[in-house]
């Protein structure tokens, strides 16, 4: 069955469909050795083409259609890097996840390399673009350890809001979880997902982060015994009740990334 390339792209974790809209109109996309337009449909049977490279697309599995797409889960342990490859050699989240059954792993939002816990994967980019974006205030919560005892007038400024160089920003909620050797602990809670937030957001009320431990993202959490650097993916009725949390419909550019 054939579909719009954007879409089709999209769900194979190539890219967002906003972004492969721009591919075909800058001729970069060709189906059948000829130049695809916007409004061409492809299936997977048709030869793809993207900047003169082939496009594998393999043909969706019932189990798969049916969830509408793979999720994972994956604990992110501190010191593997958010991106498919690195310079500098150092370990990449891909490398522990298993073979999806049809297209590819795309990462919802990042963790920089000392931030550790919760990564959503899918291989539907387009649910990977909704699942990152400010329009629906996905919630985002951190296990954070900090030097000192902040007084309640900095928790305050936290949950007020502080300006930051790309503008205020702020904490939904903050929980205090104790103390150990001179730190602090707290459980917080954000629905944005610019560079780095959390820990930008507590140097700007004069602390710093000196352990960051995604624990939760929209509806899911960590689970407790999943150790650092495996992955589970989600059941069919956990893929659906997460994409109910975003569901279709328009919505504004992408995004840039997120490194906590």
């Amino acid at each position: 069955m054939s579909e719009r390339i954007q879409k089709l792209l999209a769900t194979a974790g190539l890219g967002s469909r906003r972004g492969i809209e721009a591919w075909l109109r800058d001729g970069r996309i060709q189906v059948n050795g000829q130049v695809a337009k916007l409004g061409d449909r492809a299936s997977a049977a048709d030869t793809i083409l993207l900047d003169g490279r082939t496009v594998r697309l393999l043909a969706p599995t019932p189990a798969a259609v049916a969830a509408g797409g793979q999720i994972l889960l994956y604990n992110k342990p501190v010191g593997e890097v958010t991106t498919r490859s690195d310079p500098q050699g150092r370990p990449t989240v891909f490398e522990r996840l298993p073979e999806p059954t049809q297209g590819r792993w795309v990462v919802v939002g990042r963790l920089d390399v000392n931030t550790s816990g919760l990564l959503l994967f899918t291989t539907d980019g387009e649910l990977a673009h909704r699942l990152m974006h400010p329009s629906f205030e996905l919630s985002r919560e951190y296990l954070v350890r900090v030097r000192g005892t902040p007084p309640q007038a900095a928790l305050d400024s936290l949950l007020r809001g502080l300006p930051l160089e790309d503008g205020p920003a702020r904490f939904d909620q903050i929980q205090s979880q104790g103390k150990s050797e001179g730190h602090s602990w707290y459980r917080v809670a954000l629905h944005e997902g610019r560079n780095r937030e959390v820990r930008r957001l507590w140097e700007a009320a004069g602390y710093e982060v000196s352990r960051l431990k995604r624990v939760s993202y929209g509806p899911f959490a960590l689970p407790e015994d999943l150790p650092a650097g495996q992955s589970r993916l989600l059941s069919p009725a956990d893929v659906l009740r997460l994409r109910a949390a975003v569901p279709e419909g328009p919505v504004a550019r992408r995004p840039g990334p997120s490194n906590r």
